[in-house]
C-alpha cells in the first residue's frame, strides 16, 4: 500500500527532514525531480520551450531550479511570478505549473496553457485543494503531476483527481513514515489468505440474508459474488420466497417467512463465519425489525448493504442499536444511503465523512464514489481507485457486498477486507466492456483477478 499524507502530515514531514536537511537541498532534490520529468514529457531538452509559473513559496523554488535545470539543458525556458503571468501563457511546448503547493486554499486563476502544450504541476496542481481535491473551474489541469515523498488526498479524489492526470510521487528523502491513509494497490490483493491445503467448504462460509418476492436478483448477485470471492460455501435466505424458487445454483436457498425470520436465520447460522445482510430484502416494517435483531443478535462479522443500511433509521438511532454489537461491522453506504443515515451528503472532505460515520457507529465504513474511501472507527483509512464508470449499473453493490462477506469469513480484518474487495471489484470490472458492462459479468471476472493476484504472489516467491 502506498501511504497518501495530508497537508498538515506534510509539514510535520518537511520539519524533520529540514531537522537533518537544509531547504536548499530538498528544494534542489525537488527541482531536479520535476525537471527529469520535464524532459520525459518533451522527449528531450534543445529546441524546446518551457514556461514555468512560480510562486513565492517553497513550490515557486523547486519550479525555479527545475527551469535552471531544463536551461542549462539546451531548452529555451521562461520563468512567470504568478503574479505578472498573463492570462494566456506564450506559445511553449511545456508549462511546469509551480504556483502554488499543498498548503494552498481558495481559488486560482491558473492561466491558460497555449494549444497543444502539456503541463506538468510541482506536487498538487494549483488550484486544487490537498485534502479534500476541491477545485475551482479555473484551476490547474495537468497532464502530469510530479508530487513529493507521498500522494496527497486531493490528487486522488474530488475534482483533483481529474485535474493531476498521471501522478508520479519521488521520495527526495522525506521521511513519510506511517500516515494513517493508504493507497490500495494491485499487489495488496496478496495479503488475501491462501486456503488450506487440508481446509473444507465450512472454512469460509458465508450467509446472505437478500432478496424478497420479485426482488431475487440482488440475492443471486450477492451470492455469486460471495461464492467468486472464495467462499467455499453459501447459505441464501431470502425471506417470503420458497427455496426452491431461487436461480442460484451455487449457494444453498434457506427456507425464511415472510416475517420474524430473524429468529430462524440466527438458528441457522451455524458454521458460517459472516452475514450478508440487506440487498433487495425491501423496506417493510417486518423487513426493518428483523435486520435491527440481527444487526444486534448475530455474532460473526456482518457486512450491512442496501435496504439493511435503510432499516438502522436515523444516525442516533443507529448509534443506540449498533452499541449493543459485539462482532465486527462493515457498512456500505452510497452518498443517498449516507445521506439518509446522517442527515447530510458526504461533502467535499470524503475521509473526513467516512471517518466521522466510522467513528460514531463504532464500524468499518464503506463509502462508495469514483474513489472509495473505507474508514475504521480508530481513523485508519484506504483509498481505492480501481474504480470506473463501469460500476454505474444496477446490482454491481450487491456484488461487492458478496465479496467483502466472503473475505470476512476467509479471516480478513474488516478494513481490509472491505478495502481489497472494493480493489478487486474495480478490477473485475476493468476486464470487462467498456460498454454494456452488466453486474452479472463480475463474478467470473472477478474469480480472473483473484487468481491472477495468487499466481503474481506465487511467482514472486
Amino acid at each position: 500500500m502506498r501511504p497518501v499524507c495530508t497537508a498538515e502530515e506534510m509539514r510535520a514531514v518537511d520539519a524533520e527532514a529540514l531537522a537533518h536537511v537544509g531547504i536548499d537541498e530538498l528544494v534542489g532534490r525537488a527541482g531536479y525531480a520535476l525537471a527529469n520529468e520535464a524532459l520525459r514529457m518533451l522527449g528531450g531538452s534543445y529546441g524546446r520551450r518551457v514556461a514555468v509559473v512560480v510562486g513565492k513559496g517553497h513550490n515557486g523554488d523547486d519550479g525555479r531550479v527545475a527551469a535552471r535545470v531544463l536551461a542549462r539543458r539546451g531548452a529555451s525556458v521562461r520563468v512567470l511570478p504568478v503574479a505578472e503571468a498573463p492570462s494566456a501563457l506564450p506559445p511553449c511546448d511545456l508549462v511546469v505549473d509551480a504556483a502554488f503547493g499543498t498548503g494552498f486554499h481558495g481559488s486560482y486563476d491558473a492561466p491558460a496553457p497555449p494549444l497543444g502544450a502539456l503541463v506538468l504541476a510541482a506536487d498538487v496542481p494549483s488550484g486544487v485543494d490537498a485534502d479534500t481535491g476541491r477545485a475551482g473551474p479555473r484551476a490547474v489541469h495537468a497532464d502530469v503531476t510530479v508530487t513529493f515523498g507521498a500522494l496527497k488526498p486531493g490528487l486522488l479524489i474530488g475534482a483533483g483527481r481529474r485535474r493531476a492526470g498521471q501522478v508520479v510521487v519521488r521520495r527526495i528523502g522525506l521521511p513519510v513514515g506511517n500516515p494513517p491513509q493508504h493507497l490500495v494497490e494491485d499487489a495488496d490483493l496478496a495479503l488475501l489468505p491462501a486456503r488450506r491445503s487440508e481446509g473444507h467448504k465450512w472454512d469460509a462460509a458465508v450467509y446472505v440474508a437478500a432478496g424478497s418476492p420479485g426482488m431475487l436478483g440482488a440475492a443471486e448477485l450477492s451470492t455469486r459474488g460471495a461464492a467468486r470471492a472464495g467462499a467455499g460455501m453459501v447459505r441464501l435466505g431470502s425471506p417470503g420466497v420458497a427455496p426452491g424458487t431461487v436461480p442460484v445454483t451455487e449457494a444453498v436457498a434457506r427456507a425464511l417467512p415472510a416475517s420474524d425470520w430473524a429468529v430462524p436465520l440466527l438458528d441457522d447460522l451455524g458454521r458460517c463465519r459472516a452475514l450478508v445482510l440487506g440487498p433487495g430484502l425491501g423496506s417493510s416494517p417486518e423487513t426493518v425489525a428483523a435486520v435491527r435483531r440481527l444487526v444486534v443478535g448475530a455474532a460473526v462479522p456482518l457486512v450491512l448493504d442496501a435496504d439493511g443500511l435503510n432499516a438502522l433509521g436515523t444516525l442516533d438511532e443507529a448509534v443506540r442499536l449498533l452499541s449493543a454489537r459485539r462482532a465486527p461491522l462493515v457498512m456500505t453506504p452510497h452518498d443517498g444511503e449516507y445521506a439518509r443515515l446522517v442527515g447530510t451528503r458526504p461533502g467535499e472532505d470524503r475521509i473526513a465523512a467516512a471517518r466521522d460515520l466510522a467513528r460514531r457507529a463504532h464500524a468499518t465504513v464503506l463509502l462508495k464514489g469514483r474513489t472509495t474511501v473505507v474508514a475504521s472507527p480508530s481513523g485508519s483509512a484506504l483509498l481505492v481507485t480501481s474504480g470506473s464508470a463501469r460500476l454505474s449499473t444496477a446490482g454491481t453493490g450487491d456484488v461487492l457486498s458478496g465479496i467483502i462477506g466472503a473475505f470476512l469469513a476467509r479471516g480478513v480484518d474488516p478494513l481490509l477486507a472491505a478495502a481489497l474487495a472494493a480493489h478487486a471489484h474495480g478490477r473485475a470490472a476493468a476486464l470487462g466492456p467498456a460498454d454494456g458492462l452488466v453486474a452479472g459479468d463480475l463474478p467470473p471476472l472477478l474469480a480472473a483477478v483473484l487468481g491472477g493476484a495468487r499466481h503474481a504472489d506465487a511467482a514472486d516467491g
